[in-house]
């Protein structure tokens, strides 16, 4: 379930080098298929059925959101995928029935990125996480964050400071329909693991110095025109750290990335 290697790495880019380095996404590369997707997603299907509730929450009044990811997912579906009628198959062949009683777990099924929204009710200052198929957790979990604001949410990351936190809000605040954002991550793990969920309450392993994995996480950003609310996407890749072409390599020992510690 490893890619064999990093299509795009931040460090490469200096406007990703400071955060939160954000870009203009085009829509038409907005959704990937690599070389990970068959695995990838046998895992994702092996995760809604046996740990649904682990990877999959709903607040009350998400419903019409959820139903407008999957629409914005059927519409930007890369080659590779068919459909037929309510049917839709994917480029590893599995047949997904279009559900429209669990939108998000439906789109969710047909994609290698995690899928999560988030709103802003009525007065309040920040966006809410009021739905999510997270089924690729990179050292937190659904249950924990689910109904919370932003600013909760990246409580225990320590770059996530009070000017950052205004900064992400006023971003998420100026996304526009028809303009949507992307940015990339990357940490050292030293686990493979795609599904690594971590309490908040679980203290960090720092002693661990074996990280021979690296985790990215292209993170897009739309805002749905029907019910204004923000999907944030997480397409995952891990690699091995010897995959790294040369120049990136190289790149990367002039701006090195934090490293995670075991089990990260």
């Amino acid at each position: 379930m490893l890619q064999t290697r990093l299509p795009s790495a931040p460090w490469m880019v200096p406007a990703q080098r400071r955060l939160p380095g954000a870009q203009p996404l085009d829509m038409a590369v907005w959704l990937e298929v690599d070389d990970a997707f068959a695995g990838q997603m046998a895992l994702r299907d092996r995760l809604l059925a046996r740990r649904r509730d682990a990877v999959l929450a709903q607040l009350p009044g998400a419903e019409q959101a959820g139903a407008e990811v999957l629409a914005t997912v059927l519409a930007h579906l890369p080659p590779g995928y068919t459909r037929s009628g309510r049917r839709v198959t994917r480029p590893d062949g599995v047949r997904v029935d279009l559900d429209a009683d669990t939108p998000l777990a439906t789109a969710a099924r047909l994609v290698q990125e995690d899928l999560c929204i988030l709103e802003k009710p009525v007065g309040a200052r920040e966006h809410v996480l009021t739905a999510a198929c997270l089924c690729f957790p990179a050292s937190w979990t659904l249950a924990e964050k689910i109904g919370r604001p932003l600013g909760a949410i990246h409580g225990p990351v320590e770059s996530y400071t009070v000017d950052m936190a205004t900064r992400v809000q006023r971003m998420f605040d100026a996304i526009r329909p028809g303009r949507p954002l992307w940015r990339q991550n990357a940490l050292f793990y030293a686990r493979p693991d795609l599904h690594q969920p971590r309490s908040e309450a679980e203290p960090r392993d720092e002693t661990h110095l074996d990280t021979p994995y690296l985790r990215s996480e292209r993170q897009c950003l739309l805002r749905l025109p029907r019910t204004g609310a923000i999907l944030f996407s997480i397409h995952t890749y891990v690699v091995p750290v010897t995959a790294l072409t040369p120049q990136q390599a190289s790149v990367l020992a002039a701006f090195p990335i934090d490293h995670a510690g075991h089990g990260q």
